[in-house]
């Protein structure tokens, strides 16, 4: 009879059995080979995970996740240190549109357009927040509570008619689930979905002007509302916190951290303890009163202490051994699986490079940037490029950027791409020798290599086209020349130490 695969051997029962029936015998042996992970060894005893579509799991837990989320994010550095490290490198100094409509006198009129309205007074309903404060706010709520929500706002005092008005995830009105139906549509978590699941509309609550839920509720159809948060199962409707794998591993950090941080200021504490022969009346000094819980005296340890103890009372000391010999140790590995749940390098989360080199360090950002990018390339999907035509389609509407045929080329006329925060290198010298021979010999394009900074390409030719004819003019005003190193070279009796050198229109 022929073995399974993974060289599982015929017990004896399998024997008897393949007398009878060897394919009987085959097919135990061949599911005695199946999955390791479906046995149930001694150290996994009560795993028994739930199954069923995504909402039917998230559901049950989105709400206290989201909670845990945010206890983190107000009390734990380490949380923070995640979030931090995000907003660092998705957003920076903020994403910059380009227009690309083929005449570039209308270009620069709408990037300036979008400019403007990129001011906290134009895009923020409250006019709060910048647009780039928005960005940040969005890469925060996101890795937080799972998403954030904006209402498209057409309107207002601005010049130009449109803004965002941003509410949190917990303003849907959860409470509302399949039970309740609305024009024929199912309703899940607050979101109404056709039988495809696709949005149509969100039940929000209205709030009082500090926050507390008045018990009404508003429908918002879903083309006015951006709803921002990553769909990783077919079946999902609503967000879950991207944090949700790290929360447990973060808590038993600073739970660690702060047992550790206890031991050794009760290590650090000098304490005098006096034993005395006879009592003495009343509460001897420093004594505290009994617990009403447990019966026992309340006893504080502090620097400096003096205590008296009864006769009779001594003193013993529980000593923990092993947490401050290896707290670096143990840190370190729970920061590293805490980052590395998140996608991102140990380094970037804890900030420590004792540990690296040029090479492992410029791994370690390749790798990050990757997932840095993952999250960029999604808020230009879903939430900038929608920006982006909205504020373009308000300026034509309110008369401010004038384009005849617009409505008959919208494509033409909102065609953009997005410059995107870039990253300096560890070492620059190396990178830019390697941007040099790789536009040189083809591989890459000066397009290509200023995106990479967070550059635009034409404004930087557009610059450095301003800086040689100001050089040239001085070196025509002042007989000087300028070596490859931007060294002045300057001819004897050419130039005077008073000159003050003219500005060139």
């Amino acid at each position: 009879m022929s073995q399974p695969s993974q060289e599982i051997k015929p017990n004896a029962l399998d024997r008897i059995i393949g007398w009878f029936s060897p394919k009987t015998a085959y097919e135990r042996m061949s599911y005695r080979a199946g999955y390791m992970a479906t046995g149930t060894p001694r150290r996994h005893d009560g795993w028994t995970p739930m199954d069923g579509t995504a909402e039917q799991i998230n559901s049950t837990s989105r709400e206290l996740l989201r909670r845990k989320a945010r206890d983190l994010e107000r009390n734990s550095d380490i949380a923070n240190s995640i979030v931090g490290a995000y907003v660092r490198n998705v957003v920076g100094s903020g994403f910059v549109p380009q227009a690309d409509t083929g005449d570039e006198e209308l270009n620069r009129k709408i990037e300036k357009v979008f400019n403007d309205w990129q001011k906290k007074e134009n895009c923020d309903i409250t006019g709060t927040q910048s647009f780039l404060e928005i960005c940040n706010m969005v890469v925060r709520r996101y890795l937080i509570d799972g998403g954030i929500l904006f209402i498209k706002v057409h309107g207002g005092d601005g010049k130009i008619p449109f803004q965002l008005q941003s509410r949190e995830v917990s303003d849907l009105d959860g409470d509302m689930t399949r039970s309740y139906e609305s024009r024929g549509n199912t309703i899940v978590g607050g979101v109404e979905v056709n039988e495809y699941g696709k949005p149509l509309a969100y039940h929000i609550k209205i709030l009082t002007g500090d926050g507390w839920d008045t018990g009404n509720k508003v429908r918002i159809d879903a083309n006015r509302v951006i709803a921002l948060w990553q769909k990783n199962s077919p079946s999902q409707v609503r967000e879950v916190t991207p944090m949700a794998v790290a929360i447990n591993r973060v808590a038993d950090t600073e739970d660690f951290i702060d047992t550790v941080s206890l031991k050794e200021k009760i290590l650090a504490c000098l304490a005098v303890f006096i034993k005395r022969l006879t009592p003495t009346a009343g509460n001897p000094l420093g004594r505290a009163q009994k617990d009403v819980r447990t019966g026992y005296d309340r006893t504080k340890l502090a620097p400096g202490i003096i205590q008296e103890l009864q006769p009779g009372d001594d003193v013993q000391a529980v000593v923990p051994t092993g947490q401050a010999t290896n707290t670096r140790e143990m840190v370190s590995l729970f920061n590293r699986m805490v980052a590395a749940g998140q996608g991102l390098s140990y380094e970037s989360v804890s900030r420590d490079m004792s540990q690296v080199n040029y090479s492992s360090a410029r791994q370690g950002l390749l790798e990050d940037k990757k997932t840095y990018q993952r999250l960029q390339r999604f808020l230009i999907d879903h939430f900038l490029d929608e920006v982006y035509k909205e504020v373009v389609i308000a300026a034509v509407t309110a008369k401010v950027l004038d384009i005849p045929d617009f409505w008959n080329n919208q494509d033409k006329y909102l065609t953009h791409t997005w410059t995107m925060p870039g990253w300096s290198w560890i070492d620059p010298v190396k990178e830019v020798n390697a941007n040099k021979i790789a536009v040189q010999s083809g591989q890459a394009t000066l397009a290509s290599v200023c995106a990479s900074r967070g550059d635009d390409w034409q404004d930087t030719l557009r610059q450095r086209a301003k800086e040689l004819k100001f050089q040239q003019d001085l070196e025509a005003e002042y007989g000087i020349s300028f070596n490859e190193g931007g060294e002045i070279n300057a001819k004897e009796g050419t130039i005077d130490a008073d000159d003050e050198p003219k500005p060139v229109d």
